[in-house]
């Protein structure tokens, strides 16, 4: 009886904290006017939306340069260019191109070592509303002396706040909760351990940052 008990409680907590996830990931959006940042990063997604915003945040003079993180290799430069709005001048000088990350871990330390190497303290992140939150925590866990900014691009169909009726929202907001419930996890056991090998990795194992290719 107190193993079902207790199963209840941690059940309801779940679904409560889930519930609370949704809130915040629906609030991040319409994103406000961001303070002025040294840079922006924009994490690739599912559509060209992360990186059209963050093109728009450069023309608008929000930071000095703009790291698009986790481009397909096979994706060229041009290719890119051609996708995005404003000035081949603006994108040719202030956009680089990053293209080892494969997941948001790897987005985290690709933006961190981005910085590093460009000696800058805060940064405007851009990617999508629901993806953010976690977002935030993996670029911190390797990055915490650097300010971080969130500028969240609106997904649509969860605007709605009955997002938990259709199954495609619904699959979508728990799956990203579940992936960040498991990021809180491990560090809160780096935390315990005094353990970090993300942030404790040697420079040469950090992915180097890429610098553009001529136009």
């Amino acid at each position: 009886m107190k193993f079902l008990t207790l199963i209840g409680i941690v059940a309801l907590l779940w679904v409560v904290g889930l519930f609370a996830f949704a809130e915040r990931v629906r609030s991040l959006s319409p994103a406000p006017e961001p303070a002025r940042a040294d840079a922006i990063v924009a994490l690739t997604g599912p559509s060209a939306e992360r990186v059209n915003v963050a093109i728009r945040l450069l023309e608008q003079d929000k930071g000095d340069r703009v790291l698009i993180s986790g481009v397909n290799r096979e994706v060229r430069r041009q290719e890119l260019r051609a996708l995005t709005p404003g000035s081949n001048k603006l994108f040719n000088c202030c956009v680089d191109l990053g293209f080892e990350a494969e997941n948001t871990l790897g987005n985290a330390e690709e933006i961190a070592g981005w910085a590093r190497a460009k000696d800058y303290d805060s940064l405007i992140v851009v990617t999508s509303d629901y993806h953010m939150p976690r977002s935030l925590l993996e670029i911190r866990s390797v990055a915490p002396d650097i300010k971080l900014t969130p500028y969240a691009v609106s997904t649509p169909s969860l605007d709605d706040s009955r997002w938990w009726r259709a199954a495609v929202t619904a699959r979508r907001m728990t799956l990203e909760y579940m992936k960040y419930l498991a990021v809180l996890g491990r560090e809160g056991l780096h935390k315990l351990t005094g353990n970090h090998p993300e942030r404790d990795a040697p420079p040469s194992a950090r992915p180097e940052p890429t610098e553009p290719e001529a136009a």
